[in-house]
């Protein structure tokens, strides 16, 4: 039997996840613009194949960390819509208790450990869950996704080091979606930006970040060598952001061009042409994409009714998580 037929059910998996993502986000720009959630909050949309890619290769006991636009690698590993909307909404039944929101937002039950607004801020948490999983005798893996703009932290350089040394098994993920902010990556980084990772002898790569099965072939293969104790590993992966560095930057054309934001969003959108190839291999019709749409739509529409009318944190919470009683000699 043709292989590709074989892994349909994996695939639509695939395509579920990448709706889930963008669904998602169409819910929390709308519910930002309408003024009913607060804070700020940076779009994943355009960047889902990096996530499911990735995300799809780990059990839920490997570890990731993320980045302030962190929603879509939480969808990826495994969150709900319901616990997700009540987050970023500051509702009691959120990931966080409701005080976490969009840039803190994590989901330990699913080895997410969080979100950070610090950018480069979760490299050493992803190297410390890595060598906590060597040093305890496990086979987890740990993927440290963070962003172009985030290798001018030299706190990269230094986990990078550890990490080499000490052979640990991490996967520094590199989501390159061409801007740090409002400035074009190759105005602020010199060089390549694998060869950082090679100076210290870690394997590095380049894959099309909109392509979710060349991520997850990828991601396949380094994930297993990873198990073996052959990382850590360094992927650069190219992709593109639809919306503005947050909600907010709306007016883009200052540095960057409306017919380039329509060039990605017509012939490299990663949800289309996964689609389209899924259609054009036989292993689902368009009627059967469409009706993944709609019930991904539907489950989104529920869970943001539902956070809109779950209760706020108690008062008496403020507290929790912040201070303890405990007393170290």
């Amino acid at each position: 039997m043709n292989a590709r037929k074989t892994n349909a059910e994996a695939y639509l998996r695939m395509y579920r996840q990448m709706v889930r993502i963008r669904v998602f986000e169409d819910n929390a720009n709308q519910l930002y613009l309408s003024a009913k959630m607060p804070g700020l909050t940076h779009m994943y949309s355009g960047q889902e194949a990096v996530a499911v890619g990735i995300c799809e290769v780990l059990t839920r006991d490997d570890k990731i960390t993320s980045t302030h636009r962190g929603h879509g690698h939480c969808v990826a590993k495994g969150a709900e819509f319901k616990e997700m909307f009540c987050e970023l909404l500051g509702r009691a039944e959120g990931y966080c208790g409701g005080k976490g929101g969009s840039m803190h937002i994590a989901d330990q039950s699913n080895g997410n450990l969080g979100a950070n607004a610090i950018v480069g801020g979760s490299m050493g948490i992803a190297t410390g869950a890595a060598l906590s999983a060597k040093r305890l005798g496990r086979k987890d893996v740990t993927v440290c996704f963070f962003g172009d703009g985030a290798t001018a932290q030299g706190l990269l350089y230094e986990v990078m080091n550890m990490a080499a040394l000490w052979k640990l098994p991490v996967i520094y993920a590199c989501e390159n979606n061409g801007y740090s902010e409002y400035t074009k990556t190759a105005e602020i980084a010199a060089g390549s930006l694998p060869a950082r990772a090679e100076a210290f002898g870690i394997e590095a790569f380049k894959v099309d970040g909109q392509d979710v099965l060349a991520v997850n072939k990828l991601a396949e293969r380094l994930v297993a060598r990873c198990r073996k104790g052959e990382g850590p590993f360094f992927i650069q992966l190219d992709t593109y952001r639809y919306h503005g560095h947050h909600v907010g930057d709306i007016n883009r054309e200052y540095y960057r061009s409306k017919d380039e934001e329509a060039l990605w969003k017509t012939e490299r959108d990663p949800i289309v042409n996964f689609g389209r190839w899924l259609a054009a291999e036989g292993l689902a019709t368009p009627e059967e994409l469409a009706s993944i749409d709609a019930e991904v739509g539907a489950e989104a529409g529920a869970a943001v009714a539902y956070a809109l009318a779950a209760p706020f944190p108690d008062a008496s919470q403020v507290g929790r998580h912040v201070f303890t009683d405990m007393i170290v000699a």
